[in-house]
C-alpha cells in the first residue's frame, strides 16, 4: 500500500511515521530532478493555497509560490497587514472562513497554538511553516541536504550550536525517526524544550542519540554535519544584549569547527548574522548553505503536492 497524505495538516514533524518522511524526501528529489514533469502535469491546477504570514520571510514565501505556480496552483498571500489573526475576528472564525476558500492553509506564526487552531477548524490541510515551537518545512529539506551532500542518513552525526529553537526541536524529531545522531550545544537558558527532550529520551535507539549539553566544543566532537541558526528570533529582538552576552562562545568558527570531522559539512536556514558563524565558515568549502535554501523549493512542493 502507497503512503497516502492527502487532506492530512503538517504541524511538526511528529505528526509524520518515519516512512512518510522517507517518502517526502524521495518526492522532493523527484520534483528537484524532473521538474519538467509536474510543470507539464499540473497536478495542483485549480487549487488555491491560502498563505498567513506573521512573520516575513524570503525563503518561505518564495519557495512556496513558486511551488504552487509550478504545480499549476495559485498561492494567496495574506500578510499582517492583510489578516488580524484574532483581533477583529477570532482565529476559529478566520480558519472556518479560509477552510471554505481556500484547498489549503500555510501559516507561519509566532504561537504553535495559532496553527493548531487552525488545523482543527479549517477543515482543510494546515502546514506550518513556522512557529515558535516547530518548523517542519525546514527540517525536511535539512535533512533532504544531508542526505544529498553525505549519501545516507542512519548514523549520521550532527551538532547544533547555539538556540534551543524550533529548528533543533524538528531535526531533534527527525533524528529520532530517521537514525541519526544528535549533539546539541546551547547555553543553560536556551536549551531545547524540555518536552522535545523527553520525548528525545523516550524514543531513541540509545541514550547517545541524542545528548543535550553546554560545551559547544562537546556537542561539535566528530560531527559530520554543524547547524546553526539566528540567535535572535523574530519577535525577541529587545533582548538582543542581554542573548548576545549569553551566546559568547557559540560563534561557529575555525577555531571551533576544527574538533569536527574532517569533511563535515555546514549548515544555516539564513539569513545569517556574523555573531553566529564567520565568513569564512559561512562561505567556505563545507557551507552548503544555498544548496539547503534551494531544497525549501523542493520540499514544499512534496509537500504541497501530497497534502493538497
Amino acid at each position: 500500500m502507497g503512503i497516502q497524505m492527502k487532506g492530512r495538516s503538517l504541524l511538526t514533524l511528529l505528526d509524520l511515521e518515519s516512512e512518510e518522511i522517507r517518502f517526502l524526501l524521495d518526492e522532493s528529489k523527484a520534483f528537484k530532478q524532473n521538474k519538467s514533469k509536474y510543470i507539464q502535469a499540473q497536478p495542483l491546477k485549480g487549487k488555491t493555497l491560502g498563505m498567513i504570514f506573521q512573520k516575513r520571510s524570503t525563503r518561505t514565501r518564495v519557495s512556496t509560490e513558486t511551488a504552487m505556480a509550478e504545480l499549476g496552483g495559485h498561492a494567496l498571500f495574506l500578510g499582517k497587514d492583510d489578516i488580524q489573526l484574532g483581533v477583529n475576528e477570532s482565529l476559529s472564525d478566520t480558519a472556518i472562513v479560509l477552510g471554505r476558500m481556500v484547498s489549503a492553509v500555510l501559516a507561519r506564526v509566532y504561537a504553535h497554538s495559532t496553527v493548531e487552531t487552525l488545523a482543527k477548524h479549517a477543515g482543510v490541510p494546515v502546514i506550518n511553516a513556522l512557529s515558535d515551537q516547530y518548523h517542519p518545512l525546514q527540517g525536511l529539506a535539512d535533512i533532504l541536504t544531508i542526505e544529498e551532500h553525505l549519501g545516507r542518513l542512519k548514523n549520521v552525526k550532527i551538532a547544533w550550536i547555539g538556540d534551543g529553537n524550533n529548528v533543533c526541536h524538528t531535526l531533534m524529531i527527525a533524528s529520532i525517526k530517521m537514525g541519526m545522531k544528535m549533539q546539541i550545544g546551547t547555553p543553560v537558558d536556551y536549551m531545547p524544550d524540555i518536552s522535545i527532550i523527553d520525548y528525545c529520551n523516550t524514543n531513541a535507539s540509545s541514550p547517545e542519540q541524542v545528548v543535550v549539553t553546554n560545551d559547544p566544543i562537546a556537542a561539535v566532537e566528530d560531527a559530520e554535519v554543524i547547524v546553526t541558526d539566528t540567535f535572535i528570533s523574530m519577535g525577541q529582538e529587545a533582548e538582543t544584549k542581554e542573548k548576545l552576552r549569553k551566546f559568547e562562545g557559540f560563534q561557529v568558527n575555525q577555531e571551533l569547527v576544527e574538533h569536527a570531522a574532517k569533511n563535515y559539512i555546514f549548515m544555516h536556514c539564513l539569513p545569517r548574522h556574523k555573531e553566529e558563524v564567520t565568513d569564512d565558515i559561512i562561505y567556505g568549502s563545507h557551507s552548503v548553505v544555498f544548496d539547503e535554501a534551494e531544497n525549501r523549493l523542493h520540499t514544499v512542493a512534496a509537500v504541497l503536492n501530497n497534502v493538497i
